[in-house]
């Protein structure tokens, strides 16, 4: 596990945007590379192509070119990397992802790990898909309370035995009504 007062790969936020994904942290390996979901296992980049969010895949290098198809990038964590069990407490920052949510504004926010969703929820399980109405209204914002939620299966190869497309597809469904495909 490694840490940093700076963060470690950028923020990909614009006003407006459709949707935003916020995982954990970057892996061992996005962080070396500076890039996010850069680890070739990572199915991240491939999906968004496959669920039609991205008319084709784009390389971890090009992340920054997500806001052109009204999609952003943040992590939970922004001062550590390594995979969820490596991280600290202390590293997880709710209120700066409420910072930046109150800011930017996004239509949603898709957490591509449960370990995101559980934290900005203050949950110790949460369901892939949607999240449930109740637990958004936990959110004592009203402007966090009108944002739409969505948990995905984790893309990351370690993964893999949990993964399923059905999250991602819901949640490309609400960009394409967004974009009105």
């Amino acid at each position: 596990m490694g840490s940093n007062k700076r963060p470690l790969i950028p923020d990909v936020l614009v006003p407006g945007l459709h949707m935003v994904f916020c995982g954990t942290a970057p892996s061992r390996i996005s962080f070396e590379k500076r890039a996010y979901y850069a680890n070739p296992g990572n199915a991240f980049w491939p999906t968004l192509a496959k669920v039609g969010l991205l008319p084709e895949p784009l390389t971890p290098q090009r992340y920054a070119e997500l806001p052109l198809h009204g999609l952003g990038l943040t992590d939970l964590n922004k001062s550590e990397y390594g995979s969820d069990h490596e991280l600290s407490a202390g590293g997880f920052d709710v209120s700066r992802l409420r910072r930046k949510l109150l800011r930017y504004r996004p239509a949603a926010v898709a957490f591509t790990s449960k370990t995101a969703a559980c934290h900005w929820f203050g949950l110790r399980q949460i369901a892939a898909g949607r999240v449930e109405p109740a637990i958004v209204g936990m959110l004592r914002s009203a402007p966090l309370q009108e944002i739409s939620y969505f948990v995905l299966s984790s893309p990351s190869g370690r993964a893999r035995s949990w993964w399923s497309l059905e999250p991602w597809l819901e949640a490309a469904r609400f960009v394409a009504e967004r974009r009105g495909c």
